[in-house]
């Protein structure tokens, strides 16, 4: 499990965040300033280098390869501001809560239902 902290690029955490997932085929579990991947099979280990790689061309994608470095430190990977820039976008709607299930990615905006539905890997 690697967890990808986005302190400095928080506006574009979500969108970051499908397409880190995507690319690299893994489960992502949001967090406030970060998210979490983990492969489908427990067994498996997910390669921090190409999460990086997806990271940059992610950050190429939208122009701010060059003002963020992608840094690995153990199981962390950080997004680090190089010139102290902060990517700001004009904030969506407040969203309600999200939950995700660690297990399979499962998400719902209900408490309960994630409850409910975690028993059922328990079974």
């Amino acid at each position: 499990m690697l967890t990808v902290d986005c302190t400095d690029v928080l506006s574009i955490k979500n969108e970051l965040l499908v397409f880190v997932s995507d690319s690299v085929s893994a489960i992502p579990t949001l967090k406030h300033h970060q998210f979490m991947l983990s492969k489908f099979d427990d067994d498996e280990i997910l390669d921090a280098n190409i999460v990086i790689t997806s990271i940059k061309d992610f950050l190429d994608s939208i122009g701010e390869n060059n003002n963020f470095a992608v840094i690995c430190n153990n199981d962390v990977i950080s997004i680090t501001s190089i010139s102290g820039k902060i990517i700001e976008r004009d904030a969506p709607p407040p969203q309600q809560e999200m939950f995700s299930c660690t297990h399979c990615g499962f998400v719902t905006k209900y408490q309960v239902e994630l409850t409910t539905h975690m028993r059922i890997h328990y079974l």
